[in-house]
């Protein structure tokens, strides 16, 4: 029952300003803040970790803008996946040099978890048509799952590969010309993963990234997402020319050091509620 009362708001959402779903995103945002003291730690903990100079003021206002563009951003999947097209495309801005993601080259695109991630996903599938590919992660409520899954395959003829569904398959996808839409720079536990700095902690960061660029003989093209007042601009980077190298740890680590200069420019926008580090290497205890 609570799970379709969800979706009907999300659905409802669509039709609204976007300037009244963002207000209510803030509401929800501080109201989270204020009851939710497990994540609100998570985020506090990232935080301290990642940015020592801050002080006990500055910690908590970060926070809390966390917490309302999170929030902002989820209620933004009503209008991103149940809209208009035609209002979908005008609050979703592409800029830079998007001709990198439809060549003819293997393209891998390096989508960092900013709160916008699916606003970026939709924009390439609505607007540059590519016929994308990403890895999905399965929701334990199936209800939310097929929500998911659908709003994510709305537009163009993107295709959603399992974990479980090999990297020959991915790879096959790369080389046939389809753009792999990877988000690589969470903690998805010590298996295959490398510790590598990310704002000089040791975290758990799977090689991903280099690896499918090598398999599949693709660039790597950043492509970063930031909300705006009039939706989202997804700024399609330079491919990068050094990348990879050969060296899995060396390219992995070099990953998180280039992601680290797009969330200084936006902190408040990329996915701190996630535990980044929450495996640790052997001997180092926890640190939630």
């Amino acid at each position: 029952m609570a799970t379709s009362f969800f979706l009907y708001l999300m659905r409802v959402l669509a039709y609204l300003p976007l300037s009244w779903v963002r207000a209510l995103g803030w509401v929800l945002g501080r109201v989270l803040y204020g009851v939710a003291g497990s994540r609100r730690h998570v985020v506090q903990t990232n935080l301290r970790l990642c940015f020592p100079q801050l002080d006990a003021t500055q910690l908590r206002t970060l926070s809390r803008r966390i917490f309302v563009r999170v929030s902002q951003a989820w209620l933004d999947r009503g209008w991103l996946w149940h809209g208009a097209p035609d209002k979908v495309r005008a609050r979703l801005k592409i800029i830079g040099d998007a001709s990198q993601l439809t060549g003819p080259d293997p393209v891998v695109i390096f989508a960092p978890h900013f709160v916008g991630m699916d606003a970026g996903g939709t924009a390439i599938t609505q607007q540059l048509l590519c016929h994308i590919t990403s890895i999905y992660t399965n929701q334990s409520n199936k209800v939310v799952d097929a929500w998911i899954r659908q709003g994510r395959l709305r537009f163009g003829s993107p295709r959603l590969f399992g974990r479980a569904d090999g990297v020959k398959t991915i790879i096959a996808s790369l080389r046939r010309g389809e753009p792999l839409y990877l988000l690589p720079d969470m903690n998805f536990g010590p298996h295959e993963s490398l510790f590598v700095p990310f704002y000089g902690v040791s975290a758990a960061t799977v090689p991903s990234l280099s690896r499918f660029a090598r398999l599949g003989r693709a660039k790597v093209v950043p492509v970063v997402t930031r909300m705006t007042s009039r939706g989202y601009e997804v700024q399609v980077l330079p491919a990068w020319s050094d990348f990879p190298t050969g060296d899995l740890k060396a390219d992995t680590a070099l990953m998180n050091a280039r992601l680290q200069t797009y969330i200084d420019a936006m902190p408040d926008q990329y996915y701190w509620v996630h535990k980044r580090f929450k495996d640790r290497p052997p001997g180092e205890p926890g640190l939630y």
